[in-house]
């Protein structure tokens, strides 16, 4: 094949350009460079030649290297320097030029690899026989009680347990670590104890309660014949596991009732109803309802048989209020921690009071703009921020849904344009770090977004004598924290051992569906470059977890953390078979893919 000399020159001019652009910033911030930790030098220098590599479009330049058959540097994140020098050396070569002086580059191919390897080690724990993506998992309430299922989770692939310090409490989380410790001991093999600091809450206060009753409806065909009645179990009392269709009603009077008993009530409607019992059992009376009724607290219940007193019907919890929000209705924040209600209007639909709800963090109100975006319960309603006062202000709503979106108490608020300038720890998580100095392996940091906030925890762990001691993970959940990525990562990277955690779901929210794509790569690329490991969270075999079925869309999904360090499951009741087929997903894509780089092993056909 003919080289035509005049554009591999150009070439070489180029490579060339851009290792004099990554020398000359490796000494303008040399400061940088020797803040960090002895275990990252390497990758902190790195890390910074990959920002200056990454500063000019390098396209045409990996089209022209493909072309002649070389390395288009596409994998060249953890080893930058070793790359381009290489390259360039091929090229020179090419060009017959003698006496090459290329430099050296300080880290070579394979080191660069090994780096991330060792930290990922030192981190997470050793990998599992036959792959190399470890497995991290959210741990219920219920592993503090059941040993064997921690046992299974342990078994079936754990490498890494997860404790979120925004449930439970610290009586709590020591049982689930002594169950992970003793089953770490059991199989004879470490699993890692990460612990999540809750950081702060921007979530929707209290909505005032809806009216105490519940609705009754049979099941009627296409012409409104009734096919099947609806249930009502009349139980002595209601407990936290009771169902909707349970009413509590005086022991006594259950008691005298028989089946096929027929009793007469009057709904919350005005509108007059029968029921009638269809079986006595421990549980209660099982009574059928042929028409749609609404029962409520004090609603009177008659029996037809003359012999038995009228009763009512006993205290029933509220219904869940939420604030129906359509597009361009005007929806109220207030700092006061007033119950949050529905819109008013009067008769010819006019508003006489708009919809309003509070904001659990104070802190939001010191830092909105007028024309600022804002998202409510994982961007489902999107909205502009339309006035703004000290204790309040208006949000215009730009995006629900045409029949309208249900805004509900303790959902997530984001503010994807705005510096809230709030910081990622919260007095409750410098009280939770005692314990987790105490007990865990690794701390996860929540709401990271700037490089003081780690800072800041460095600060609290020094004081606890647990720097350097206690690893850290870094919660990327929002845009500044993506566009802050780098100075973040250089501040961390004074300590041992860290992580990323590609918060997706709160990230997706944060920097647009049409983005996450785009921002989940940059990020693994950026943190390949410094040799921190990845956790890839957020829903993954979810519906698995949860459901017992796994979606096709799921799965699709699982194969692409095979790009990441590591991968985060949440809990549910079917979390075990969860971790099996993770297991075998990673093990069967890793011959395919190694981190970033497509592998070609013999093709084989599927066994029947």
């Amino acid at each position: 094949m003919k080289f035509k000399p005049e554009k591999i020159t150009k070439l070489i001019e180029e490579i060339d350009a851009l290792v004099l652009n990554i020398r000359e910033a490796e000494a303008r911030h040399q400061d940088i460079l020797d803040g960090v930790c002895d275990s990252y030098k390497k990758s902190a220098r790195n890390l910074l030649h990959y920002l200056i590599f990454r500063q000019v479009d390098l396209r045409l330049v990996q089209k022209k290297l493909g072309h002649l058959g070389l390395s288009r540097l596409a994998k060249a994140e953890g080893h930058v320097m070793a790359s381009l020098l290489n390259s360039r050396h091929i090229l020179g070569g090419l060009m017959h030029e003698e006496n090459q002086k290329v430099g050296k580059s300080g880290l070579s191919i394979k080191n660069g690899e090994k780096l991330l390897v060792n930290h990922t080690k030192e981190l997470l724990g050793f990998r599992s026989k036959g792959r190399r993506v470890r497995i991290m998992v959210t741990q219920p309430t219920e592993a503090a009680y059941n040993y064997a299922l921690v046992h299974d989770m342990a078994k079936s692939g754990m490498n890494c347990a997860r404790i979120n310090c925004a449930h439970d409490g610290p009586d709590v989380w020591k049982k689930i670590i002594d169950h992970i410790k003793k089953s770490s001991k059991s199989l004879g093999r470490e699993i890692k104890i990460t612990m999540d600091l809750a950081g702060p809450k921007i979530r929707t206060g209290a909505i005032q309660p809806g009216p105490k009753v519940r609705k009754f409806t049979p099941e009627r065909d296409e012409v409104g014949r009734v096919v099947n009645p609806a249930s009502i179990l009349f139980v002595k009392e209601l407990t936290e596991e009771s169902e909707n269709h349970c009413l509590p009603l005086p022991e006594e009077w259950l008691k005298q009732l028989e089946q096929g008993d027929k009793i007469k009530l009057t709904d919350t409607r005005e509108k007059q109803r029968t029921l009638k019992v269809i079986q006595k059992s421990q549980d209660g009376l099982l009574v059928n309802c042929y028409e749609t009724s609404y029962i409520g607290t004090g609603t009177l219940l008659k029996p037809e048989r003359g012999d038995l007193p009228e009763v009512s019907v006993g205290d029933l919890p509220p219904i869940e209020q939420y604030l129906l929000l359509r597009v361009n209705d005007r929806l109220t924040i207030h700092r006061d921690g007033i119950m949050g209600e529905p819109a008013l209007f009067d008769d010819d639909g006019h508003v006489l009071q708009q919809a309003h709800v509070s904001c659990q963090l104070e802190e939001v109100f010191a830092h909105v703009r007028v024309g600022e975006r804002i998202l409510f319960d994982d961007g489902k309603i999107e909205g502009i921020i339309d006035t703004v006062e000290a204790d309040q202000f208006e949000v215009l709503i730009t995006r629900a849904k045409e029949t309208g979106s249900k805004l509900k108490a303790e959902k997530g608020i984001n503010f994807p344009t705005t510096d809230l300038g709030i910081s990622g720890l919260t007095q409750k998580d410098r009280e939770d770090l005692h314990f987790i100095a105490a007990h865990a392996d690794v701390v996860n940091f929540s709401f990271v977004s700037r490089k003081e906030d780690v800072t800041e925890l460095y600060d609290e762990l020094e004081k606890l004598g647990a720097l350097n001691r206690l690893s850290v993970i870094l919660k990327i959940e929002t845009r500044r924290a993506y566009n802050n990525l780098a100075p973040i990562l250089f501040e961390a990277m004074r300590a041992r051992y860290v992580g990323v955690m590609i918060a997706r779901g709160d990230l997706a929210v944060e920097t647009g569906w049409d983005h996450i794509g785009r921002v989940q790569r940059e990020l693994v690329l950026l943190c390949s470059a410094a040799h921190i490991p990845v956790i890839w969270a957020t829903q993954v075999l979810e519906s698995l977890a949860k459901k017992g079925l796994p979606s096709r869309s799921e799965i699709t999904d699982t194969t692409s953390a095979i790009k990441a360090e590591c991968v985060m499951l949440n809990k549910g009741p079917y979390i075990t078979e969860a971790i099996r087929l993770l297991d075998t997903i990673l093990a069967d894509m890793e011959s395919l893919q190694e981190k970033n780089a497509p592998m070609l092993p013999q093709l084989k056909k599927l066994a029947l």
